[in-house]
């Protein structure tokens, strides 16, 4: 009877760290999840279309996309990193499109064609899949084999193992794998989420979005630059959650209380705004309908908050009006007061220390036959594709070392 190697949640590092220790078929290759789905976070990923990686081909500039595990994953990358990823799924029938901002989806636009091929890979290499196994307890046994104690199934013996459980909300829920080998755990906090600002006027631009914008957390070093959009609740887009990304930790330390400046056109100074208003000086159009590369609500937002009357002419526009447009253009501040998070999309930072990892193989440096993939990793990246490339990486490695 052949060892078994058993992987621990079937999200996308699970699936991928499977595929790839049943290359080696001296091991049966069992798949445990505890929920009755699979592949969660791959369904609803980049709104359904699963944003599968990112086309930066450059492994340190690739690296530099992770607040935590850059370094770590810069040596992981050398294995197995964005061209690896592209080339696997197309030599599946998987094509792969990059849009402009360099994210990759597959031509068809559904999550669901990604969760096919992965599913197709699982049953090509008979790998059993077991749902609704609860795990409770591993230990080790005489033989040097694992002892998994699965909540209302009989125990499961393993030669190997790969945790690849994903983030989690609350860090004593990887109390387990502290006390499995004393490895350490860094405290797991949300790493990507959206700014809450309760009763702001600003809420009532929703659905407005605006490209070419900087945001900063004043008091901080923090700064992003790109697209932010305006929700029902505040304010969310690539330049917020990145904002959210670097500085989970800063931002959890201030119970999510904070302000955030915004910069408008990003690359546009005071000074340049000057030049800019006595350019409208000429025209004598109505403030209204200046053009300033803004969307039109967001614009007569600004002009009603500055109290300058939509109906007013440039050339009649007060110098401290002219100041207090010049200041919100470039320092428009809000007062944020919480986040919110989107449920089975969340990304945290936190989990196994990279300390206790090898980040050639996987494996842990405190107990042989560990392994570690994905998000219960202390790993997270920005919103871009980084984190499912991430899970492919450590996946695909965790997978081929296990299989040795």
């Amino acid at each position: 009877m052949a060892e078994k190697i058993i992987v621990v949640g079937a999200g996308a590092a699970g699936y991928f760290a499977a595929i790839h220790a049943a290359e080696n078929k001296n091991y049966e290759v069992i798949l445990i999840e505890k929920m009755h789905k699979v592949l969660s976070k791959v369904k609803i990923s980049g709104g359904g279309r699963c944003n599968v990686t990112n086309a930066c081909v450059q492994i340190t500039e690739l690296s530099k996309n992770y607040p935590r595990g850059e370094k770590f994953l810069k040596k992981s990358f050398q294995y197995f990193y964005t061209k690896d990823t592209i080339e696997w799924f197309e030599n599946r029938d998987v094509k792969l499109k990059t849009e402009p901002d360099n994210r990759m989806f597959p031509t068809t636009d559904d999550s669901q064609t990604i969760v096919d091929v992965l599913e197709k890979e699982r049953k090509k290499q008979n790998i059993q899949l077991v749902l609704g196994a609860e795990l409770e307890e591993i230990s080790i046994n005489s033989k040097e084999n694992f002892v998994l104690k699965i909540k209302n199934q009989t125990n499961i013996i393993a030669k190997k193992i790969i945790i690849t459980t994903g983030g989690s909300p609350k860090t004593e829920n990887l109390d387990w794998i502290k006390k499995l080998g004393s490895h350490t755990i860094i405290p797991c906090l949300p790493s990507l989420f959206t700014f809450n600002m309760p009763k702001n006027p600003i809420l009532a631009l929703q659905g407005v979005a605006y490209s070419h914008a900087q945001a900063r957390i004043q008091g901080t070093n923090l700064v992003s630059n790109g697209a932010i959009l305006i929700t029902h609740w505040g304010m969310s887009g690539p330049a917020i959650l990145r904002l959210s990304a670097w500085g989970a930790r800063i931002l959890a330390e201030k119970n999510y209380d904070f302000v955030v400046s915004i910069q408008w056109i990003g690359d546009k100074k005071p000074s340049d705004w000057q030049q800019e208003i006595e350019e409208w000086r000429k025209s004598n159009k109505q403030m209204k309908n200046i053009w300033t590369d803004l969307p039109k609500r967001l614009w007569i937002f600004l002009l009603e908050k500055a109290n300058i009357d939509l109906e007013k002419k440039a050339n009649d526009l007060k110098k401290n009006e002219q100041n207090k447009l010049i200041e919100l253009l470039t320092n428009d501040t809000y007062q944020v007061k919480g986040k919110t998070t989107f449920k089975e999309e969340f990304v945290t930072c936190g989990g196994v220390s990279l300390e206790d990892v090898n980040h050639n193989t996987m494996e842990s440096k405190k107990i042989k036959n560990l392994f570690f993939a994905g998000e219960v990793l202390d790993i997270d990246g920005i919103t871009g594709g980084f984190n499912f490339q991430a899970a492919w990486t450590t996946g695909f490695l965790a997978g081929k070392n296990a299989g040795i």
